[in-house]
């Protein structure tokens, strides 16, 4: 189908303002009688620029290079015309303009989209999802720069081959010392961000669509860590000898019978404890991490906690009702609490959150969809991987199965 409009590239000069007896040279671009031009930034001495050829005079290298560079702007002036003709697009002098200099939306990259997106998301995601996005962004320009010879690239040219290739870069990335540093959950977690930020390039029409669309993110599922019943007796038992770590496991300890999250924990303050519909006290705050709600009765070992440092003298001017340290030094003095308790498992803050779930509340009777919502989740199949029935909870309602099947067949022969 041929095009209703006229267009045509001319190149042409104007005396330059700075440099006497030299001209600039510029590109003309006119669609339908209306005109946009672009300084090609270039100067060329008065008499060698051939007006009837409009390009330069002479078989210098100077020359050479020069008009070289005008016929590669011509070409890819004639490249932008027709792909906004295949595109469907308004195909206008302008349209022309910016395409070529890369200020339409289709010539956007991806460090436009980064930028734009860490941007927005800055002042509605939290900053520990953030940092993960920073992360993500580290590892793709260093993809960029390693496997692609590159600074950046189109949107456009982003495919399935680029998704794929950016995953062997991840699973492939050692550190100074030859490491790897990613395993495959890891190398998912990083597609996946860089995925959400592709959608929202085709929801701001960046692009035309998703190079994932092809591509399946394929999670190992692992079972989560969690203390059971003796373990976490034992965890509360053991001396520690150390007041830095008694302090740390009081800490975890409170975590398992709240089920707050790390950051939740180093936040709580006296505002948050409440009184209950039961009369009783409750924890009443907000998942930091997902801005919900969440309320979850004090059982005595958490109220014993509480109060143990509600009289400690060092807690009297701060605002947090508990003494926990940084999150990293946190999980290094869990390390050094499981060593002494005997307890052979990678203990991280979060396997209280585990434990809670599983050995205070699941493997109790507590219904799972009560847990959920003790824990703040929005869905109970979030639930159902933080929790696990364990096989002392299977044989004891297996053990009541068995006594009602019993009670059933004494019922029936007496009844005959």
């Amino acid at each position: 189908m041929k095009s209703k409009h006229t267009f045509t590239v001319i190149f042409f000069t104007r005396k330059s303002r700075s440099v006497p007896n030299q001209l600039s040279i510029y590109v003309r671009i006119t669609v339908d009688g209306q005109r946009s031009e672009i300084s090609l930034k270039r100067n060329i001495p008065s008499k060698e620029w051939d007006s009837s050829r409009n390009r330069g005079r002479g078989g210098s290298q100077r020359i050479r290079t020069l008009n070289a560079y005008l016929d590669s702007v011509y070409r890819g002036l004639l490249d932008c015309h027709k792909e906004l003709l295949e595109e469907n697009r308004v195909v206008s002098s302008d349209a022309i303009k910016s395409r070529y200099l890369g200020e339409d939306d289709n010539s956007k990259t991806l460090r436009d989209l980064i930028k734009y997106h860490n941007g927005n998301m800055s002042i509605v995601l939290k900053k520990g999802t953030m940092k993960n996005y920073y992360t993500t962004e580290k590892y793709l320009y260093r993809f960029l720069a390693k496997n692609r010879k590159v600074n950046d690239v189109r949107l456009k040219q982003l495919n399935y081959a680029f998704v794929t290739d950016f995953e062997h870069f991840l699973r492939n990335y050692r550190d100074s010392k030859k490491r790897l540093l990613l395993g495959n959950n890891g190398v998912m977690k990083h597609l996946e961000r860089f995925k959400k930020m592709l959608n929202l390039a085709v929801k701001l029409e960046w692009m035309d669509k998703n190079p994932f669309n092809q591509f399946q993110l394929k999670y190992n599922k692992y079972d989560r860590q969690f203390l059971d019943e003796e373990e976490l007796e034992q965890l509360e038992s053991t001396e520690m000898g150390n007041e830095r770590l008694e302090r740390i496991r009081d800490c975890f300890v409170f975590s398992c019978y709240t089920g707050l999250s790390y950051v939740d924990v180093k936040e709580l303050n006296s505002d948050n404890i409440v009184k209950g519909i039961d009369g009783n006290h409750w924890i009443s705050t907000k998942r930091e991490k997902t801005d919900k709600p969440v309320k979850v009765p004090l059982l005595p070992k958490a109220r014993e906690i509480l109060e143990k440092y509600m009289q400690c003298p060092e807690m009297e001017n701060k605002e947090s009702l508990l003494p926990i340290s940084s999150n990293q030094k946190t999980n290094a003095y869990l390390k050094e609490i499981a060593d002494s308790c005997d307890i052979d498992k990678n203990l991280t803050f979060h396997v209280a959150r585990h434990t809670f779930a599983t050995t205070v509340m699941l493997s109790n009777g507590v219904p799972i969809e009560t847990v959920s919502k003790l824990l703040g989740h929005s869905k109970l199949s979030t639930t159902q991987i933080y929790a696990r029935v364990v096989e002392s909870k299977i044989s004891e309602d297996i053990g009541n199965l068995l006594i009602r099947f019993k009670e059933k067949t004494t019922k029936k022969s007496a009844a005959t």
